[in-house]
């Protein structure tokens, strides 16, 4: 989700909602405490040099029970980083504690904002000896005329 697509959905809901891919709610009473950009800059195994550009939202589980985060509230805290940093129309990142500081992308799935899992992965894997994945067949597809038969001689 880019951050124009969040700002159009925060114009139509009447909560702030945030919940893990499993259905777990992050407490209603979190905090978006940091809204920046998060400059990649890094090269390959494959020797490419990338950069990468996201926006960065970090929610926090404070113990402040009464606190809820409004959606205007958000877009504004949202509007002022666009102003004071010059935060552009990026993908965003959101950083929640999990056993660690977790890295998520966004998705919405018309009622709650969905903290989805990322995965590492190998972006040169044609250059840095990564085999293709196998293509995965049932024995029972494979054509009779090369089984082998008993008597046959192949065993």
């Amino acid at each position: 989700m880019n951050l124009s697509e969040i700002k159009n959905i925060l114009n139509t809901v009447e909560a702030v909602n945030f919940k893990l891919e499993d259905g777990t709610m992050v407490p209603e009473h979190f905090h978006v405490t940091e809204i920046g950009v998060v400059n990649k800059h890094f090269i390959d195994c494959g020797g490419v040099v990338r950069k990468e550009n996201k926006a960065n939202f970090q929610l926090w589980d404070a113990n402040d029970f009464e606190h809820r985060l409004k959606p205007g509230k958000l877009l504004s805290i949202i509007s002022l980083s666009e102003k004071v940093l010059g935060l552009e129309d990026l993908e965003i990142e959101v950083e929640y504690q999990s056993t660690t500081i977790g890295k998520y992308s966004l998705t919405f799935d018309g009622k709650d904002f969905v903290l989805v899992n990322m995965q590492t992965a190998c972006l040169a894997s044609d250059a840095c000896g990564v085999p293709a994945e196998k293509q995965k067949i049932k024995l029972t597809q494979l054509p009779v005329a090369n089984a082998c038969m008993p008597g046959g001689g192949c065993c």
